[in-house]
């Protein structure tokens, strides 16, 4: 039975499964009509001669019986062969599909620089990840869970397998040339762990932690974590919020969601900035691009909320801004 090149191999063991399923068919109402065997007999002889076993004959043949069986054992070799080189091509080819996959998965995680890196694809780190596509961010994530890791395969991120403490697997993650860690492990200790170790590898880089409990944040911060994000408090706040003053969470949720073609951006003003040297008022933002400023960083000073209309927009700040999000990009793409 030749093999058609056309059929794919999940294709051809199924073709082959079918061809087996009609041999036994067609050998039992054979061996019926021209033994005049009962079924169960007849279907006892039809697999008996297509496994090839060699458990002799229920009862004498007749000749015609017998060149009956001669054809049915001819197609049954040709089906079984047929179907082991099928089954082969679907295990030898979903082998190399998963290994080439994961060599060029590996290839395109050493080309990134100034990533960001998500240990746990959890609730909370998928959560993540949502954002970072929406974002257009590339970004890698660490797991070690096997059922978590087939959503990461179906879903398409990048992904090195194995735990998130292990120094072997951030250094395959690109840690030391990562610019961000996000650490959703649902595990205390091991965030704690994670930060110590990452900010050994990276002094520079930006980690943002998970912490359950309320007196995980200073020994996470004094593990160098830049930021210590609770998920429960941060719900129980925002569902208070929502019913207490339910306009200002629908606000916040269309600035942070992006609901409504609103969003919150923040924007580092380069050198030679025509910007730069400008109050907020002469700047033209709000004119130009429809965009408010709600802050502004200046280096090393906390942050200014509401910032006055005269305030001067200096290289190097970081404004929040506030506006659709066309008109945010807008401006980003003025500044690049």
């Amino acid at each position: 039975m030749p093999i058609d090149t056309h059929l794919t191999p999940t294709r051809k063991l199924t073709l082959a499964i079918l061809t087996l399923i009609a041999l036994i068919i067609v050998g039992t109402i054979g061996l019926t009509t021209l033994e005049r065997m009962n079924p169960l007999d007849a279907l006892y002889m039809t697999v008996i001669t297509l496994s090839t076993v060699g458990f002799g004959e229920i009862t004498p043949l007749h000749p015609t019986g017998r060149l009956f069986v001669i054809v049915l054992i001819v197609f049954g070799v040709m089906g079984a062969t047929y179907g082991a080189s099928a089954l082969g091509q679907v295990i030898l080819e979903g082998e190399l599909r998963r290994i080439m996959g994961r060599r060029k998965m590996d290839k395109r995680i050493k080309h990134l620089s100034g990533h960001h890196i998500i240990a746990g694809f959890g609730r909370v780190g998928r959560q993540v990840a949502d954002e970072y596509v929406r974002e257009k961010i590339p970004f890698v994530v660490i797991e070690n869970d096997n059922s978590a890791i087939n959503s990461l395969d179906t879903a398409g991120h990048l992904y090195i397998a194995g735990p998130a403490t292990e120094d072997e697997v951030l250094l395959a993650a690109g840690l030391d040339r990562a610019k961000v860690l996000v650490s959703t492990l649902p595990s205390e200790a091991d965030n704690v762990y994670l930060a110590l170790t990452a900010r050994h590898i990276n002094a520079k880089m930006r980690i943002i932690t998970r912490a359950d409990q309320p007196d995980g944040e200073k020994k996470l911060r004094r593990a160098g974590a830049n930021v210590v994000v609770s998920p429960h408090v941060l719900g129980g706040t925002r569902m208070a919020m929502a019913s207490l003053r339910p306009n200002v969470v629908d606000f916040m949720q269309m600035a942070t969601l992006g609901d409504a073609g609103l969003g919150i951006e923040e924007i580092s003003i380069p050198e030679n900035c025509r910007f730069g040297g400008k109050s907020l008022i002469d700047s033209g933002l709000k004119a130009e691009f429809g965009v408010t400023v709600i802050g502004i960083k200046k280096p090393n000073q906390p942050i200014q909320i509401n910032p006055n209309p005269n305030a001067v927009i200096e290289n190097g700040d970081i404004l929040v801004l506030v506006g659709e999000g066309n008109k945010l990009r807008e401006l980003a793409s003025h500044l690049n």
